[in-house]
């Protein structure tokens, strides 16, 4: 299950057939966030297992299994920015019961980051994708 926003992400990805392009668009994509509030930058937010600096700050519409699930986040490199911005893409809008289904990690190997992220940005990936699918299943 992806959203919308994420399948256009997808379809980028698959008419950018250089790399170096993808990375572009990756970075593209956290400079279009909206930054998130310094004050919710602390360590109850920050995501352990990141050699960035990442925060992740929930932010629930409504109530129970069927409220909606949006996020902000940031980071101090840019590329991982882009990758908040690709998480939030496929989290944002949907039901905690919608997004704790979501198979992260094998919607993101069709984007082919597994392959072409470092070791160290696959490990920070992961972290920011268990800390998102913590806060969908405690919600």
């Amino acid at each position: 299950m992806a959203t919308a926003r994420f399948e256009d992400i997808a379809e980028t990805f698959e008419f950018l057939e250089d790399w170096e392009d993808r990375y572009r668009h990756v970075i593209e994509l956290g400079r279009a966030m909206p930054p998130m509030e310094d004050a919710l930058k602390s360590p109850a937010t920050k995501v352990e297992g990141c050699a960035s600096q990442v925060w992740i700050h929930p932010v629930l519409s409504g109530e129970g299994r069927e409220a909606r699930f949006d996020f902000a986040g940031d980071s101090d490199a840019m590329i991982v920015r882009g990758l908040i911005a690709v998480l939030h893409a496929l989290y944002s809008g949907l039901t905690l019961r919608e997004a704790a289904q979501v198979d992260a990690l094998a919607e993101l190997r069709r984007l082919g980051l597994d392959e072409h992220l470092s070791s160290q940005r696959s490990n920070g990936l992961r972290a920011m994708v268990g800390r998102i699918e913590t806060l969908t299943r405690a919600g």
